[in-house]
């Protein structure tokens, strides 16, 4: 039994998310007042994906909650859809695109911080907001992916979204750099036109890899439990009545 339901444990991180996106918007920055705002971060992207996903499961979980032993065939059917929706958003946002801020953020940082989070920026962000919004996410995904089973869509449909996904960003990106002549990043600024197309590339094939990496992490832990461990299997086998 677990010490803490994972009921909870939703609902506990949702209310974290909210507190992070309100301190985050509650901040009085320059890039917050230019064209995009917060929108032209992935970061902030990221965060707003997070706290719909963790909403969808608390909001899954209050509807399982009134709807065991209703009996009601529309109830159910309404739940499976909630479900599904929860599921595709883990396997197609929260898991590949929580996982590429982390490890993209902090690779750049350990490199060169100026790169992608300027020094400057400490003096509007505080390190435990910065951490809410570049280091808990990996842990809080993990943990949910951990205590529920999300049945994972087919792949040429989850690898179709994800793409999209990361296509529509790039290009997000690329418009609001024709509009302000500035790019969102700094580390844009000192690179080439063929470096950017690289980058750009190389960073879509990633969220592809995080994609399957999440649906092959999701059928090991939840394969591994669902099979018993071979020597029980081999009790099992010796304990059968043999037929004569």
């Amino acid at each position: 039994m677990a010490l803490v339901p994972c009921q909870v444990l939703r609902v506990a991180i949702l209310l974290s998310y909210c507190s992070i996106l309100c301190n985050y918007k509650a901040i009085e920055m320059p890039s917050h007042q230019t064209y995009g705002g917060s929108w032209k971060f992935l970061t902030f992207i990221d965060l707003v994906i997070q706290a719909v996903f963790f909403g969808i499961c608390v909001l899954t979980d209050l509807s399982s909650l009134l709807t065991r032993g209703s009996g009601s065939q529309e109830q159910e059917r309404q739940l499976k859809k909630l479900i599904s929706l929860r599921d595709w958003m883990l396997a197609v946002l929260a898991f590949p695109v929580g996982i590429f801020v982390v490890a993209v953020f902090w690779i750049i940082y350990a490199y060169d911080r100026e790169m992608i989070y300027p020094k400057l920026l400490d003096n509007f962000i505080p390190g435990w907001l910065n951490h809410g919004m570049h280091t808990t996410v990996l842990p809080f995904i993990l943990i949910e992916m951990r205590t529920s089973h999300h049945a994972y869509p087919s792949r040429s449909s989850g690898l179709a979204a994800i793409c999209t996904f990361s296509v529509g960003y790039i290009l997000w990106v690329c418009w609001v750099h024709h509009v302000t002549g500035m790019w969102v990043y700094p580390f844009l600024e000192h690179i080439g036109p063929g470096a950017r197309i690289l980058f750009f590339g190389s960073t879509t094939i990633l969220m592809n890899f995080l994609y399957l990496l999440g649906e092959v992490l999701n059928s090991y832990i939840w394969d591994t439990q669902r099979k018993p461990p071979s020597w029980q299997g081999m009790e099992e086998e010796k304990e059968k009545p043999k037929l004569e």
